[in-house]
């Protein structure tokens, strides 16, 4: 098992802080690090480059989901980088995908699917 270092992307508060409080409570994540939207994330992912995990919302403004997965996915960089997406939109899921999602999330997120997911991608 990999330690990950887990990038969050969200613009609600509220959202940032229980994704905060579910991670913190993972034994495979050693740091986290927050962004409230797709251009705050990328200018994190430039800073970090060890971050190896990424929780990415969808609807979001200045840089939405789906643009930041693009635009990961093309640089050589973060193009491995594991993204699961999150959404209330269900119809999101194959749009996520194409552009590039490992995996999605429906939201409101319960702990034992994010617990899944990390622990699928820390092996």
């Amino acid at each position: 098992m990999k330690e990950l270092k887990v990038l969050y992307v969200d613009d609600d508060l509220i959202n940032r802080k229980l994704l905060e409080n579910m991670l913190g409570k993972n034994p495979y994540i050693y740091e986290t690090l927050e962004a409230k939207d797709g251009q705050e994330a990328l200018e994190i992912l430039n800073k970090n480059r060890d971050v190896n995990f990424v929780l990415l919302d969808i609807i979001m403004p200045r840089l939405d989901g789906i643009e930041t997965l693009k635009i990961m996915r093309k640089d050589p960089r973060f193009k491995d980088i594991p993204v699961v997406v999150l959404s209330t939109d269900d119809t999101q899921k194959t749009k996520a995908i194409e552009a590039g999602a490992n995996d999605f999330i429906n939201k409101p997120i319960k702990e034992e699917d994010l617990a899944e997911k990390i622990e699928k991608y820390s092996i």
